[in-house]
Order: structure tokens, then sequence, then C-alpha cells
């Protein structure tokens, strides 16, 4: 009898484990599409961009516009790279800018998340939170105090003083991914150098640095994608045009073009150009900026 109901039992659960190895079969490609159709998506602008790049001035003007190119034309690259005074030294405005606040970033970030992490400092916590509170305050409403100050001390007009404020952008959110990331390496390791006679500085060079490089590559990416796109600051603190980074740059050469209206392909050169970086730089590092994230998000 209990043979018969054993059976009974296996043959009741059979089209059950089918159904459910149906349902996952087809929740995998429906989660597959999915992920095609957000990929597609979220490409498509990128796509129209370099399309639109490509065109002629006439084409790139063109109303109703046109999806593709008739005739692929690099015109609107050569009128940006002698824009001005010259694309290349927009670019390297923005790069110069990028790499100043990349450094004071990490230079802040690193020593203030390593005190706050393992220094036994009364109020701490507090201290941290009030840090914190930055991310609240809009730069935008303390740009002209900044002006002020920053026109004083000569800053304007220079790489320095604009990566001192995209250093100031970034720091809250920074201090916050390094601080949790110092917090989640063990104290064994730090007890461990001690006993063996290693100093905090020692401590900090030789053990909780090469522990937090996800999080210190987090930190720049998203220093160098700030300062690499930021405008307003920019718009500001810069009026010389040998002083202008690219987001400026473009913003001025939409409205130049010798047809009247916006010069679209050259705009789109330009938007091409100043997307490459980001790209090729996060997929280079995407494999420390993921986990740099979850370190100094997750303690």
């Amino acid at each position: 009898m209990s043979a018969d109901l054993s059976i009974a039992m296996r043959a009741e659960t059979r089209p059950r484990n089918l159904i459910a190895t149906l349902w996952a079969s087809r929740a995998k490609y429906l989660v597959g599409a999915l992920l095609i159709v957000i990929c597609v998506v979220m490409l498509l602008p990128l796509v129209a961009s370099v399309l639109a790049s490509l065109k002629s001035t006439t084409e790139a003007a063109a109303v109703p516009p046109t999806y593709y190119p008739h005739g692929l034309s690099v015109d609107s690259y050569v009128r940006l790279w002698d824009y001005q005074a010259g694309l290349q030294v927009y670019v390297g405005n923005s790069l110069a800018t990028a790499a100043i606040a990349i450094a004071l970033t990490l230079g802040l970030t690193v020593t203030a998340g390593y005190a706050l992490a393992r220094f036994p400092l009364p109020g701490k916590e507090a201290l941290f939170v009030f840090l914190l509170l930055a991310l609240i305050i809009p730069y935008q409403a303390l740009l002209t105090p900044i002006f002020l100050m920053f026109a004083q001390l000569k800053l304007t007009n220079s790489v320095l003083g604009l990566a001192i404020i995209h250093t100031a952008i970034q720091l809250p959110f920074s201090l916050y991914v390094m601080r949790n990331s110092f917090e989640a390496v063990p104290k064994d390791l730090e007890e461990a150098a001690v006993v063996d006679g290693a100093n905090s500085l020692q401590a900090l060079v030789l053990i909780y640095l090469p522990s937090v490089v996800p999080a210190m590559v987090t930190v720049a990416l998203f220093a160098f994608i700030t300062s690499w796109n930021e405008f307003l600051g920019a718009l500001v603190m810069m009026n010389r045009q040998d002083t202008f980074t690219l987001p400026l740059i473009l913003s001025a050469a939409r409205t130049q073009t010798s047809i009247g209206g916006t010069d679209w392909g050259m705009l789109q050169a330009g938007v091409t150009i100043s997307v490459i970086p980001c790209i090729a730089v996060y997929l280079l590092l995407q494999k420390y900026y993921v986990a740099g994230l979850l370190s100094g998000a997750v303690k």
C-alpha cells in the first residue's frame, strides 16, 4: 500500500516539476529579451549622435531630419578640431582638470576615511554625518561667493581653481565610500601589522590601501566623470577661450555656423568625442567599479 502511495505521489509531482522547469526557462528568455530592449533604448541616443556627426552640414540641419547619413562626411570633426583655439586645447583642459580633481579627491578622502574608520576620535560619527550634509547643499548656490573668493586668490581662469570646485562637489560621496571601505577591512590585519612594529602610516600604505583599491577606483571614476561633464562651474569660473573645457566649447559651438541656426553636425561630433573617454574609462575599470560600490555601500 505504501509503495503504491509513493508511486502515485511521484506521478503527481512530475507535472509540477515539468511546469517549474518550463517556467524557469521561459523566465530566462524573458529577462534576456528585457535586457536587450533596455540596451537598445540606452544605445539609441548614442548611435543617433554618431550618425548625425557623420552627415554633411546641410543634411545634419535638414528638416525633417534624416535617420541615416546619405553619405559619410567628417567635415563636422574637421570644423570642431579647428574651432576657436582648437579642440585639442579644450580636451587638454578637461583632462588636466579631471586629473587634478582625481588626485585631490583621493588624497583627501583616503586619509579622512582612514581616520574616521580606524582612529578613536571623539564624536567622529557626528563629524562624519556633518561632512555628509554637503550632499544636500547644491553647489550652484555657492558659486557666486566661490567666484568672488577665487577672484581674490587669482584662481579664476585656472585649471586648478576649477579642479578645486569639482573636488568639493565629489568629496561627500567619496568620503562615504572610502570610510565604509576602510571599516570593511578586518582589524586583525592592522593588529598583526602593529605587532610587527608598523605605525599608522605604514599600516595605511601596506595593509589598507591594497585592500581598498576597488573603492579608490570607484572614487576616481566618479571624480573623472563629474569633472569631465561639469558645465556650470566652468561657465562661471572661465571667461577666456584658451581656458575653456569641452562642455563649454560645445555650448558655444552649437550657435556658431555659416548656415545659420545650430550646427548640429559639429555639436554631435563634439558629443561623440566627449563620450569616448567616459566609456573607455568605465570599460577598463568596471570590475573594480562594481566591487568598490558594493564595499562602500554594504558594511
